[in-house]
């Protein structure tokens, strides 16, 4: 696994923060699946990183807790959806870009 798809500080904040905002509550399991389906990996300890990572959202307003390992989208101002939207859709099309040349460096040529 190539080390730019790994997700830590502000990336991880931002994914998991726009993840909530698109796919309304969610566990700590369905944050990380949803994050490994958008060809990302949580650096560290996943669990443990996505939920410091939602303890910080927190204290921003951007995210709710809604009971043990559930997470929900509050809300934000505008402009800051906008910067959060803007770094996650870069983030997903370089993740998508690691993967496609991974895809071809990995296939073997067919017979000629």
């Amino acid at each position: 696994m190539d080390d730019s798809t790994v997700l830590r500080g502000t990336e991880l904040r931002y994914a998991l923060t726009m993840y909530l905002a698109q796919h309304g509550p969610c566990d700590i399991a369905t944050l990380i699946a949803g994050l490994a389906d958008q060809g990302f990996v949580v650096g560290g300890y996943p669990p443990k990183s996505v939920s410091d990572a939602l303890r910080w959202e927190r204290g921003h307003f951007r995210v709710m807790r809604r009971g043990r390992g559930t997470y929900d989208y509050w809300e934000m101002p505008r402009s800051t959806e906008y910067r959060i939207h803007k770094r996650v859709l870069a983030l997903r099309a370089q993740a998508d870009r690691i993967r496609s040349e991974a895809g071809r460096s990995n296939s073997t040529p067919g017979p000629a």
